[in-house]
């Protein structure tokens, strides 16, 4: 399958990473049924288009997983390990609006979406802490939360924290366009 590949999306899901891959404990983070299998398979994946240089949007979990296969780590729980943490398991559907993100004026994501902020949705618990090898931070959240990153200079390899398949919008589509014109090249 992976040799089929023009480009990889790594979704999220209703679990988390296994503290043990980046450096944690159970007993000191939160641990929502982790997919150990499924963890695996998506690893391997990226593993993967990493090494070919395809192009890779990391969706929630899946930004968070790109971030620990580069060797980068999480907060285990936003609640209990950010000063002043804003909502980030919004309680309304994930196809609204939760919270506002800063987008960083130098970064390739202001490329292709020129607005310093928007708002986007928010339903993980867990969130990028130390940033994988040649990441960057692209926005965050009012509280401090990684909101969006990328591999080097380029929005070739990439995440964002929030659903934008879930979203219509102008950011929603900017990121998908820029994928496809990436898996294009």
């Amino acid at each position: 399958l992976a040799s089929m590949m023009d480009a990889l999306v790594v979704t999220g899901g209703n679990f988390d990473i296994e503290p043990h891959r980046f450096g944690g404990s159970t007993t000191e983070h939160r641990l929502d049924a982790p997919k150990p299998e499924r963890t695996d398979f998506e690893w391997r994946l990226v593993e993967h288009a990493l090494a070919r240089d395809l192009p890779i949007l990391g969706v929630c979990g899946g930004m968070q997983l790109l971030n620990v296969v580069l060797g980068g780590t999480l907060l285990g729980d936003i609640a209990s390990e950010v000063q002043n943490p804003i909502e980030h398991e919004q309680a309304s559907s994930p196809e609204e609006v939760a919270h506002s993100i800063d987008i960083s004026p130098d970064a390739s994501l202001a490329a292709i979406f020129p607005h310093r902020a928007a708002r986007v949705n928010s339903t993980h618990h867990q969130a990028v802490s130390r940033l994988g090898d040649d990441m960057r931070v692209l926005a965050r959240s009012p509280d401090g939360v990684v909101e969006a990153i990328a591999k080097g200079d380029a929005l070739r390899v990439f995440g964002v924290q929030w659903h934008p398949e879930l979203l219509d919008d102008e950011l929603s589509r900017a990121l998908y366009a820029n994928l496809i014109r990436e898996a294009a090249k």
